[in-house]
């Protein structure tokens, strides 16, 4: 397996970020993550499985003054994602941990934040590339990935989750007894299709009632027309501009 990387750029290239060549690269829903995370500025925030850090780096982009730890269990997941700390001047401290098995210095911290983009797929053949089968097939079951975030969330701090709308109900059950203020804000790849992501954010200790927000639409055109981007205002402000996602 090669070690090789290649430098993607973030936020209309103010972030400049190494992933594998060869493995998992994220991509806009990192970055769609960190617009939903509603940290500021002087808070703290936890990310479970950053990866090389792209989520937590587009955050600390648009929230100046964030204390931001990263967990992350693969080696060289997490040396990228020190590494692409240090190469865009920001201050990340990154964990190597599993989180079903956090190490004592960790919980014993409570956050004000917790966000997190677990691995998708539940089912499936994985990828013999452990840099590519990590991120994307879930090990770690969706549940211990919640109960890990809500430990280490203080009362009343928020959780935030990107995944696909068919893990909803796991991640309600997860939630239920332990949190509320719930919202669910659809992703649609464009307007009239079937939401292919969703962002859910939860206030621990919470039972304020749920709330379903409107889609946010990726493109504007109704199919893909060759190689012009054609996103929509409110995409560009989140994916170049590193704007905030509304509620």
């Amino acid at each position: 397996m090669s070690d090789a990387t290649r430098i993607d750029a973030f936020l209309g290239g103010r972030l400049q970020i190494a992933q594998p060549v060869r493995g998992y690269r994220a991509g806009a829903d990192a970055v769609m993550l960190a617009a939903a995370c509603p940290a500021k500025s002087g808070q703290s925030v936890l990310e479970l499985g950053c990866g090389a850090g792209v989520a937590a780096l587009c955050l600390m982009t648009r929230v100046a003054g964030l204390d931001v730890t990263g967990l992350e269990r693969d080696a060289v997941f997490a040396g990228l994602a020190r590494d692409n700390a240090a190469r865009n001047r920001l201050k990340l401290s990154v964990v190597e941990a599993d989180l079903a098995s956090l190490p004592a210095e960790l919980r014993a911290i409570s956050f004000d934040h917790v966000m997190m983009n677990p691995p998708y797929f539940d089912h499936g053949t994985a990828s013999e590339n452990r840099l590519r089968a990590g991120p994307r097939h879930e090990v770690t079951p969706l549940p211990v990935w919640l109960d890990a975030a809500l430990r280490r969330l203080r009362p009343g701090g928020k959780v935030t989750v990107i995944h696909q709308p068919a893990r909803l109900e796991v991640l309600l059950a997860g939630l239920t007894g332990r949190a509320g203020d719930i919202t669910i804000r659809p992703i649609a790849a464009r307007a009239g299709r079937e939401a292919g992501r969703l962002i859910l954010t939860a206030r621990k200790g919470a039972r304020g009632r749920l709330r379903l927000m409107s889609p946010f639409v990726m493109h504007d055109a109704d199919r893909h027309r060759g190689d012009q981007e054609d996103l929509t205002a409110e995409a560009q402000a989140v994916l170049r501009h590193g704007g905030k996602l509304n509620e």
